[in-house]
């Protein structure tokens, strides 16, 4: 009965943020399958990841053994922006349904490297790409992404990430909704990259909450304090060479 209970709970949860078993098992650094036996009651996750999978599904590990306590909405992550320099003369110039596809391609492109480092796709906007990276390493990993990218895509492709907590939640109608990041460290990351567009050299900017706790080491220009609107303390951010 215990697993039967569990599996319902993560499930249901799961599919209140609308996230795919996919992107909880990129969150966790788990095989998909596993995520798969887990809400088919066939196994319990093991209890090293149950912090993170509370965290991930906006719950407590409490709540998740069926002890009816609120969780924190909070984990976490960091955040990876991308944007296409010159995408919106783009658009001005060709129909909408080939900048559509366009888009597409360099999306795909950007959401299978994300996948490859255990990332998860949150939304696409215009040109522009948002997801996240949790647990283990996420800041390599982001970094790994971000780097990759940079090299396969041919298109000028302005890359940024900062790290911090982020709340991860269901937004918009309940018939349309979807999953969404919020928080301190997705604002910055989107004004960073609007700087790194304006700015950046190498096409890829990282805050100081993101290079400072790498277990690698990436080659990176000299800090630059910088002051974003809305944003209440000076940001640290770094140019990353390939």
């Amino acid at each position: 009965m215990f697993l039967d209970e569990l599996a319902q709970r993560i499930r249901s949860q799961r599919e209140k943020r609308a996230l795919k078993q996919q992107d909880i098992a990129n969150a966790l650094n788990v095989s998909p399958q596993a995520v798969s036996k887990w809400e088919r009651g066939e196994n319990a996750p093991d209890i090293a990841v149950l912090a993170p999978l509370a965290r991930i599904l906006g719950v407590s590990i409490d709540w998740l053994l069926s002890v009816n306590e609120p969780g924190t909405d909070e984990f976490e992550a960091t955040v990876m922006v991308s944007s296409v320099r010159g995408a919106y003369k783009k658009s001005l110039n060709i129909a909408p349904r080939d900048f559509a596809l366009w888009a597409n391609g360099i999306f795909y492109q950007l959401t299978e490297v994300t996948l490859r480092h255990e990332g998860v796709p949150v939304k696409y906007m215009g040109d522009q790409y948002l997801c996240f990276f949790t647990g283990t390493g996420h800041r390599d990993r982001a970094l790994q992404t971000a780097l990759e990218a940079k090299r396969l895509i041919t298109e000028d492709v302005q890359i940024s990430l900062s790290a911090g907590p982020v709340y991860l939640g269901s937004v918009g109608h309940p018939d349309y909704v979807r999953p969404d990041i919020m928080g301190e460290a997705v604002n910055v990351a989107f004004l960073t990259n609007e700087w790194v567009d304006t700015y950046g050299k190498t096409g890829i900017a990282a805050t100081a909450s993101v290079l400072d706790q790498t277990l690698e080491t990436y080659a990176k220009s000299k800090a630059q304090t910088v002051s974003f609107k809305g944003i209440r303390r000076d940001v640290r951010v770094y140019e990353v060479k390939e």
